[in-house]
């Protein structure tokens, strides 16, 4: 039986935060995958559900689906890389097997598994990885 490992499950707001803010998202209808090249601790993975897809108990058991998904296929995903799955509100009505395809495939997509071709350190898009401040502009323009 494989289990997962407590030291591989992140656990720190900060660790959550460096994966949100600069790894690159994945969506899909069940949850979103945050992709981040890992820099200590081999393949380290996070799961979070929201305020917003009901109680305790319902976000408790969106995680426990996420980490079955994981778990079943975590000898499959590649030792570079930190992920977060955080939920998304369908997943509350999904059966294991769905979530555990969607993870299947969307890890398929993120390159995330063994074999893959895809470089996690290489971000595409605007932001190359960092997303810029809020409230803060770059240029600033002086009044006379």
């Amino acid at each position: 039986m494989l289990t997962l490992p407590r030291r591989r499950i992140i656990k720190r707001r900060s660790d959550f935060q460096r994966v949100y803010r600069s790894g690159r998202s994945y969506a899909n209808r069940y949850f979103v995958l945050y992709v981040f090249p890992s820099d200590g601790v081999r393949g380290r993975v996070g799961f979070a559900a929201g305020k917003k897809l009901g109680c305790a108990v319902t976000r408790n058991r969106v995680k426990r689906l996420l980490r079955e998904a994981y778990r079943l296929n975590q000898d499959r995903v590649r030792e570079d890389a930190a992920l977060l799955l955080v939920g998304r509100k369908p997943i509350v009505d999904a059966k294991c097997q769905a979530v555990e395809q969607a993870f299947l495939q969307l890890g398929q997509q993120a390159g995330i598994f063994k074999g893959s071709k895809k470089d996690l350190h290489v971000f595409h898009g605007a932001h190359h990885g960092v997303r810029p401040k809020h409230g803060k502009s770059t240029a600033r323009q002086k009044r006379s």
